[in-house]
């Protein structure tokens, strides 16, 4: 569906340019974020946009490959960090043209920076 492969395109471009305020737009309030290798969650748009404005470091994005449905996204994308160069992926799932569920996964496990605990739960 052409219009949830905008909605992931919209994603990272408006992470990628920090336009907070278009990101979070895109975002239901009831948003679940999860990153299966570091085990953490964060429930609400707030929450999850807090995450974003506060990661460490001099982070950029660009996205590679984007596939979506009715009702589900992909996008394969670059994420720089402080002169390294990785590849990860994220999934998405939509309800009434916006995003309800976000899962990251990333190449190899790492261990969360430090001073988010507040925002994520653990399992």
């Amino acid at each position: 569906m052409a219009g949830h492969r905008d909605i992931v395109e919209r994603f990272i471009t408006s992470l990628e340019r920090r336009d907070w305020a278009a990101w979070a737009g895109l975002l239901h309030p009831d948003v679940v974020y999860e990153i299966p290798q570091t085990r953490e969650r964060i429930r609400g748009r707030d929450r999850y946009l807090q995450f974003n404005q506060e990661y460490p470091g001099d982070w950029h994005l660009r996205p590679k490959l984007v596939i979506a449905d009715e009702g589900h996204g992909v996008v394969w994308f670059e994420w720089r960090l402080d002169g390294d160069v990785d590849d990860a992926m994220a999934f998405f799932e939509f309800t009434d043209g916006l995003i309800t569920r976000v899962t990251d996964f990333w190449p190899e496990r790492y261990v969360p920076p430090p001073g988010r605990e507040d925002l994520v739960e653990r399992w």
